[in-house]
């Protein structure tokens, strides 16, 4: 899969069949020395705790982006939660109220961010 001089072309071919594989999985040119190694530690099925299962090299960025498992913070509170729980936890969070420091009236939690524009 790499541009090679014409004058090296048969030399490299040998070395190449005697030593390189494709995975079958990914396409990859791997050492077949590699080979059992690399299929166990990029292409062995995995559970995540999501019960998903997924090829253990696709495990970290589920984990980090798409598991509905994932701690995510609340944007109130800062309470770490699972996404999964996110939209309801904030719903209910967010209708909390404080007191507003310059004008005194009790303002919801969603709404504070906005509420020093119209404060007065």
């Amino acid at each position: 899969k790499k541009d090679i001089p014409a004058v090296n072309f048969i030399i490299h071919e040998i070395h190449c069949r005697r030593n390189i594989e494709i995975c079958p999985y990914c396409s990859d040119s791997i050492p077949k020395s590699e080979m059992k190694n690399h299929i166990e530690s990029e292409h062995v099925q995995v559970t995540c705790k999501c019960r998903m299962k997924m090829e253990s090299s696709l495990l970290k960025d589920h984990e980090a982006s798409s598991c509905p498992l994932r701690p995510v913070l609340c944007q109130f509170c800062d309470l770490q939660l699972a996404f999964s729980k996110l939209q309801e936890h904030e719903l209910y969070c967010g209708a909390r109220t404080e007191p507003c420091g310059r004008c005194g009236r009790h303002v919801l939690l969603k709404e504070l961010k906005e509420h020093p524009r119209v404060c007065g």
